[in-house]
């Protein structure tokens, strides 16, 4: 729900950087920007910590 909220306030092309620690977000990230067709432009994660991060780019208008 937060990430909806940063990508409508985003402006088109912008990025966002999704900083999270549940591990579903592996799954449910990528699957949010295929299905908005919004740019998946990297994603870490870091087991040890239970850290994860992505940076999105906003779909063009």
């Amino acid at each position: 729900m937060m990430l909806h909220n940063a990508i409508r306030k985003a402006s088109p092309g912008g990025h966002i950087l999704l900083q999270a620690t549940d591990p579903s977000t592996q799954r449910d990230v990528p699957q949010f920007c295929k299905f908005l067709e919004h740019q998946l432009l990297e994603s870490h994660a870091d087991e040890a910590s239970g850290s994860y991060s992505f940076l999105i780019e906003k779909q063009p208008s």
